[in-house]
């Protein structure tokens, strides 16, 4: 059978390794494209032109135009696996289960088949691929309310699978209902199970149940539904959306206990038992995650920064870093363990042979750097300390202790070990209070780049997606063919893009470049958007970022002779809609890359 890495390169699994990862991926993309699915790549986990979420957290993230209808090149049934990270619970990374990179394989119909067809097609992937028993299998459909009615075609469809009735829970829409943030598509779904063997917690224990006797494997939406403010109506597209797991599906079928017992894993929690010299299973299974996590955001073009998504790069890093100082590893061994982790995943990404060098490069930077905080943290600690001593005071107050936390990445536990050794008391009860607050100021902020959906696709950011491409082609002209995009991010008040360019631009250039991209504003030229292949697309001189991201037909969108691209859409018309084009600030965004924020008026 052909295998899937970024869907056209070939690996053949090793005798002994029954149900590895990429296995599991490819028999999943092979089962679908088997059922009349196109198969295409997975979009980076930087999302492009999507201001709404600093990663892709979904499979279906990337095809919500396409789920709220727009035409998609390669059908209306896709199938994929999409590289995900979600960063609401990075602080609980270290348990047994969570983690913040994972993959995700979906299929996708757009408008095409329904609930029986996907039900079916859900249960004999289950039960004939993978060879799940159907005694371990358990679903969950949507029970009905005011709004919508009790889900039976989705219950009858398992029945005629061939799941009983005891086996069929129905729950209401904090467990069975998707929707894409407050407003948009959204519908009822059913959500598979495996059972773990374990014993029930009690008589009423169901898939609702957090005991771990069930695992949840799969979920199916059903898109029927529109949501806004005046509820809900039905949808002219119904679409169905499907979301499994990589790595939870690869522990059951491996038959381990967490993810970190994983082929995925293993090889870097051995070297880290092997390197440290203090034992803590937590801190082994959160340097392997952010490790992991980090290569996959660097190998995208994610690097440490301030703010956003860079932010959260540098969180994660500075964590690792935390808790191999708490191992008591060598921090000279790092590159060893960044080459493990690589390792352990190369044959699912084989994209990070390439990056190797730059990925560790940019890891032990970052580690130097904060190992600069820590000292820093250090410093300020000792004159706290010696403050309090000064006044007759032994105790360190929890303001203290987050306030160094929350300024220098000072770690709690190493604010009360120095305290102990300078004889001062420490009070941690209150810190945990205050540490939850700044966790639910951290989730709420996230979740705010989510608020309002996916698809941020109002006229105005339509507007913006356009002036992308006029900043883009003026750049080349002005600057020179050297500068491509490196990614943009538009919201309602305004743009930003991001481009290759090793000097600040002049005050000059600045000019240049708005002046052209406003003349070509003023020439009011037709916007025109076609599908080829995408081979014959870049040999025509289309402009594209990363072209192995996308399938082997795409759509073209082209402005007179200014402008050509490879891209999703979408786009207004004729130039002449987008007013009048502003550039308010550049400056720089990374080592090579320039970044210009704009405005239409």
């Amino acid at each position: 059978m052909k295998l899937y890495y970024n869907i056209k390169q070939i690996y053949e699994p090793k005798e002994g390794n029954k149900m590895k990862a990429i296995e599991i991926r490819n028999k999943y993309l092979n089962f679908f494209k088997s059922k009349g699915h196109s198969v295409i790549p997975s979009a980076p986990l930087i999302p492009e032109n999507d201001p709404s979420v600093l990663f892709n957290t979904a499979g279906m993230q990337p095809l919500v135009p396409y789920l709220l209808g727009q035409k998609h090149p390669s059908g209306t049934r896709l199938t994929d696996y999409q590289k995900c990270l979600r960063t609401n619970d990075i602080d609980e990374v270290g348990d047994n289960r969570h983690l913040t990179f994972f993959e995700m394989l979906g299929n996708w119909s757009l408008g095409d088949y329904f609930k029986e067809e996907s039900i079916a097609m859900s249960y004999e992937f289950l039960t004939k691929e993978l060879g799940i028993p159907n005694e371990k299998l358990s679903v969950t459909c949507f029970k009905g309310d005011d709004d919508c009615v009790r889900d039976n075609v989705a219950y009858e469809a398992w029945k005629k699978a061939g799941i009983p009735d005891e086996r069929i829970y129905f729950f209401g829409k904090d467990d069975n209902w998707w929707i894409a943030g407050e407003e948009g598509p959204c519908g009822p779904d059913t959500e598979m199970f495996y059972d773990t063997g374990k014993p029930k917690c009690s008589p009423e224990c169901n898939p609702s149940c957090g005991c771990g006797k069930y695992v949840e494997i799969w979920n199916n939406v059903f898109m029927e539904f529109y949501k806004d403010k005046n509820g809900y109506s039905k949808l002219e597209q119904r679409n169905v959306d499907t979301g499994l797991g990589l790595e939870r599906m690869t522990m059951l079928l491996e038959g381990k206990e967490t993810p970190f017992d994983t082929e995925l894993f293993k090889p870097v929690m051995d070297l880290l038992s092997k390197l440290q010299t203090n034992d803590n299973i937590q801190s082994r299974r959160i340097v392997a995650e952010h490790i992991r996590s980090s290569v996959m955001v660097i190998n995208d073009g994610g690097r440490p920064s301030n703010v956003d998504r860079g932010y959260i790069l540098r969180r994660l890093l500075r964590r690792m870093t935390r808790h191999l100082n708490k191992l008591g590893i060598d921090l000279e061994k790092l590159p060893e363990i960044i080459d493990c982790s690589i390792d352990c995943i190369k044959e699912l990404y084989p994209e990070l042979e390439k990056t190797r060098e730059e990925i560790k490069k940019v890891i032990v930077e970052e580690k130097d750097k904060f190992m600069k905080t820590l000292q820093n943290g250090e410093r300020e600690f000792d004159k706290v300390a010696k403050y309090l001593k000064n006044n007759g005071k032994t105790k360190l107050e929890t303001e203290s202790v987050f306030n160094l936390y929350e300024t220098y990445g000072f770690p709690p536990e190493m604010t009360e070990e120095l305290a102990k050794e300078q004889g001062l008391e420490v009070d941690m009860t209150d810190f945990k209070r205050l540490f939850e607050e700044h966790q639910e100021k951290s989730r709420l902020g996230s979740e705010q780049k989510f608020k309002g959906g996916l698809a941020s696709t109002g006229e105005k950011e339509i507007m913006y997606h356009t002036a992308t491409h006029l900043l883009n082609a003026a750049l080349r002209v002005v600057l020179g063919d050297h500068v491509h995009q490196k990614g943009s991010n538009i919201t309602e008040e305004r743009m930003r893009f991001d481009f290759s360019h090793p000097a600040k631009m002049t005050d000059e250039e600045k000019q240049k470049a708005e002046d052209l991209v406003n003349k070509w504003i003023n020439e009011k030229i037709d916007v025109t958007c076609f599908e080829m292949k995408k081979e014959e697309a870049l040999k025509s001189g289309a402009e594209c970022q990363f072209p192995e991201r996308y399938p082997d037909v795409v759509t073209v969108y082209q402005i007179g002779d200014v402008s050509k691209e490879i891209c999703g859409g979408p786009h207004v018309k004729n130039t002449g809609e987008l007013g009048v084009f502003k550039i308010k600030k550049e400056e720089a965004s990374s080592s090579g890359v320039r970044r210009i924020k704009a405005i239409l008026e």
